[in-house]
């Protein structure tokens, strides 16, 4: 190794040692020991520019590790992107761009937010699901405008996780040629040797996956770790893993230990690493000239690849325009408009119909007219209703199709859904049953973390879902998904509310959205469905301005809600019944609108939803009360369950008169 890569290497190890000490918070074991690693992926192989960290065809990195932090923000400090000595002396302080862990939008160069291990596994194969896919569009002879890899640097915590073997496995079957793993292998977690629960044999068990595997034994030998990365890029029939042997906390008094992960070092020990790598003690935060000299001329080569790239884009412009405008469609463009005005879209018959199945109808309608949309589910596309029509399947042999078949792989499925989201130019959506959202939120709450547009199809939504039983009946998971921030939750009630959910999802911008979708047939409410757009409206009005009660209710309830309404109007009760698909979006209006549909004077209101209350006393307060579902259900027809529990328009009618009567 030259003299030049041994003082880069051992100035990002100080620098991140340094903003862990000075923040005393963080884990230097994994820089100290790792940045061999992530030096020659960016030094020697990766294809970027710092000062347009969003060129399209900027090969990706991501760290998985992401509590390694400390070693991405140094890295991305020497290459040339905004992020200062003061940043780093910043690290994990109150509004820096250089956080605990790497997050998406907020910090120049990071391609997607890590942190809970594997996850960054799982995104680097949807990076590269994404770019195999603008690739199949795209390119033509001559012309590889989407052409770039995905490098993930992951750890032992990370290989532990299932989402990373869920993924692996995906990208194994779909020979994923331009994902490359580097695997840390230091053989330490928190508690301890990795021999106290992590035994198994990686290389046999990613040689199983359909992957290349290639080994390095000294992480500090950057030719071998350099010579490894090419012959990764050489195979372009698998994703290759590379088990690269590394020390934690390199070069530290406590290399090798358990408490070197994610401990400050100390100054004592700090002072004898720095003496240990060759580094003045005397020195702070300091980037060697001749690092700095270097590094400029790494920067002007990632500047010339862009311009390189632009000049054949302009040349691939000429001859494809088509092409070339569809690119700044996807890209840049907006359905807004186009949808909001599509009298089709909006248009259907009175017939009952579940949900899922309008979805279904609406996902391939959209298909149509969305060429960057593009989704599958985990194994259950038939019943989701997410297959789209002559649109292909995307695989190993065809990289065009646009149905993606996940597998029984739910937590997999999303983050793979948030990486292809966050690669750009892609409108995706995934589809699985409601009640395994348990399986994939710690995914979609990084969705929402990322604002990131990705659309949850998640049907089964109730007790609806019948004989299956308790197992497969949702009941808290709608109390659990409406408490994520920046997460839009829509329950459409009919074709028409399904509509205005679905185009709530593919024009956001900035949140997900997950639409909670019926088994059953539900009659249609013979609304304009752009009126459920704002979340909640009032579908049966009281004669008086201020009704002597309130009904609210989603999706399957409304019908029968609306039921107890009617009947209690015939009775000489003035009632209003408000139809509340989204919370999220009714929290959105005006306070004009809101005291609209809920006036504030009227406090006997009742909340309809076969789930758990949790969150619903925000809408009927103290005086109110709810028909909602506080446990489990049970293996039954689904007619019989709405019965049993409660879900009839005699027993709504009944808990109005008594919150009347309070």
């Amino acid at each position: 190794m030259n003299r030049i890569d041994t003082l880069s290497i051992n100035t990002i190890r100080i620098l991140s040692a340094e903003a862990v000490q000075k923040a005393n918070s963080g884990h230097p074991g994994l820089p100290l020991g790792a940045a061999p690693i992530a030096y020659t992926v960016w030094a020697k192989h990766m294809k970027h520019n710092p000062l347009n960290p969003n060129w399209s065809n900027r090969d990706r990195f991501i760290l998985s590790a992401g509590h390694g932090s400390a070693m991405l923000y140094s890295i991305l400090h020497l290459f040339g992107y905004d992020i200062s000595i003061e940043d780093l002396k910043n690290f994990r302080q109150f509004n820096s761009k250089t956080p605990g862990h790497p997050e998406y939008m907020h910090t120049p160069g990071v391609e997607v937010t890590t942190g809970p291990l594997g996850q960054g596994v799982a995104n680097g194969v949807g990076m590269a699901m994404a770019e195999a896919f603008m690739a199949a569009k795209f390119n033509r002879d001559g012309f590889n405008v989407v052409d770039n890899y995905t490098y993930v640097l992951c750890g032992d915590g990370c290989l532990m996780e299932g989402v990373a073997s869920e993924a692996a496995s995906l990208a194994g079957t779909l020979k994923l040629g331009k994902l490359i793993l580097l695997y840390d292998s230091n053989k330490i977690t928190i508690e301890g040797d990795t021999s106290i629960s992590f035994t198994e044999n990686v290389a046999k068990r990613f040689d199983s996956y359909g992957w290349q595997v290639i080994n390095v034994e000294d992480g500090n030998d950057v030719p071998s770790i350099s010579t490894a990365i090419d012959c990764a890029k050489a195979n372009t029939a698998k994703p290759s893993i590379i088990i690269i042997n590394t020390q934690i906390g390199y070069g530290s008094p406590n290399a090798g230990s358990s408490s070197v992960h994610g401990e400050p070092l100390g100054e004592e020990s700090l002072a004898k690493t720095k003496e240990f790598l060759g580094i003045s003690k005397d020195d702070c935060f300091k980037v060697p000239d001749e690092v700095l000299a270097y590094m400029q001329e790494l920067v002007q080569a990632g500047i010339k690849a862009e311009e390189n790239w632009t000049e054949m884009f302009k040349k691939y412009s000429e001859k494809y325009s088509g092409l070339a405008k569809e690119w700044d469609l996807w890209h840049n463009g907006s359905y807004d408009e186009l949808l909001l005005n599509d009298e089709g879209y909006w248009k259907f018959d009175s017939k009952p119909i579940a949900t899922r199945a309008v979805s279904g109808n609406l996902i391939n309608y959209l298909a149509q007219r969305l060429p960057n949309f593009i989704g599958g589910s985990a194994d259950l596309a038939p019943s989701n209703k997410t297959n789209m029509k002559d649109m292909g399947d995307f695989s190993a042999a065809d990289y065009s199709g646009r149905n993606i078949h996940f597998g029984v792989r739910e937590h997999a499925m999303a983050s793979i859904a948030n990486a292809m989201s966050a690669y750009g130019g892609l409108k995706l959506f995934c589809a699985t049953f409601f009640v395994f959202t348990d399986y994939m939120k710690g995914a979609m709450r990084l969705s929402a973390l990322m604002k990131l547009p990705v659309t949850y199809v998640m049907t089964h939504d109730s007790i609806g879902v019948g004989e299956d039983g308790p197992t497969h009946q949702p009941i808290e998971q709608l109390a659990a998904i409406r408490s994520i921030p920046n997460f839009v939750v829509f329950r459409p009630a009919d074709s028409n509310e399904t509509a205005a959910g679905w185009f709530t999802a593919v024009t956001s911008k900035s949140a997900p959205t997950c639409l909670v979708l019926t088994r059953q047939n539900l009659p249609s409410l013979n609304i304009d469905g752009k009126i459920a757009l704002k979340g909640a409206y009032t579908l049966l009005d009281s004669k008086n301005p201020i009704p002597q009660a309130i009904l609210i209710s989603s999706g399957s309830e409304v019908h029968v809600t609306l039921e107890a309404g009617k009947t209690l109007q015939e009775e000489g009760i003035d009632v209003r019944v408000v139809s509340m698909p989204s919370w999220e979006l009714f929290e959105q209006q005006s306070e004009e609108y809101k005291e609209s549909v809920l006036p504030s004077a009227v406090t006997n209101r009742v909340a309809v939803e076969a789930a758990s209350s949790f969150g619903w006393h925000k809408y009927v307060g103290l005086k109110g009360d709810v028909v909602c579902i506080d446990n489990f259900g049970a293996s039954a027809p689904a007619e019989q369950l709405f019965k049993h529990f409660g879900f009839t328009a005699d027993n709504i009618a009944a808990k109005v008169k008594a919150v009347i009567k309070k």
